[in-house]
């Protein structure tokens, strides 16, 4: 559960947002689509939560990059990861990829469809959510919690998820993002946050005890970064 469980306040209570599309290149070979999930419309599409779950399984395991430790079950991870909002990203290939899209565009099929019968495995980018990173009246601030399944990393998909998570983050109501924890031997995350706009706001000595990234016995305290960004400001800037 988050640091303030039940008692976080959305400010979303409206329907699920449009899907939207967003090109990996200029040439358009590829692309991926990102649907807005719940945890009661994620129950709907049979296997899904399962996968997810999955994945962050293999997160936890790994330990490098989350600070979660130990096992938990799916209904753990349900109530963790769905206390909000939920971002699916679906791959597409060149037969229904637009070239020269630059910016993102709605995408009018739906989960099931963007499946269109691959398995999850298959055609999942990554996934991430969305919520309130304090209750009440600082709820306006919002959190993220990225992953991207092994076999999809390194491709230049959570680039993808970042930049769709800018978009979708204000219309869900929030006017600014804190992430927590970007640990300083991250620095595929580090760059990523910081070409997106983000600054470092503080950094934690000693923020956790990771394993050791280069797979060798035992684990090390690692530094973390705290990232943040206001969206207010790109909003007036964008419009000036």
């Amino acid at each position: 559960m988050p640091a303030y469980g039940d008692i976080l306040t959305l400010p979303h209570t409206g329907g699920p947002l449009p899907s939207t599309q967003w090109v990996l290149s200029p040439e358009g070979a590829e692309s991926v689509s990102t649907h807005h999930l719940t945890l009661q419309t994620a129950l709907a599409l049979p296997g899904l939560i399962e996968y997810f779950f999955q994945c962050f399984e293999e997160i936890v395991e790994e330990g490098t990059s989350w600070p979660h430790e130990g096992s938990y079950d799916q209904t753990s991870f349900q109530r963790y990861f769905f206390t909000a909002d939920v971002l699916v990203g679906i791959l597409h290939t060149s037969g229904d990829t637009p070239a020269g899209l630059e910016e993102p565009k709605e995408f009018a099929l739906g989960v099931m469809e963007a499946k269109a019968g691959r398995s999850w495995a298959e055609c999942i980018a990554g996934m991430y959510y969305i919520m309130p990173n304090y209750p009440g009246r600082s709820s306006h601030i919002c959190n993220g919690g990225f992953i991207v399944p092994r076999a999809k990393q390194g491709k230049g998909y959570g680039r993808v998820l970042g930049r769709s998570y800018l978009h979708y983050a204000p219309k869900l109501g929030y006017q600014a993002s804190i992430f927590n924890l970007v640990f300083v031997n991250n620095a595929a995350s580090v760059r990523l946050w910081e070409r997106l706009g983000f600054t470092k706001a503080w950094r934690i000595p000693r923020a956790a005890r990771l394993k050791k990234k280069d797979g060798s016995e035992g684990e090390e305290y690692v530094d973390a970064y705290v990232f943040h960004k206001n969206f207010v400001d790109d909003q007036e800037h964008s419009s000036g």
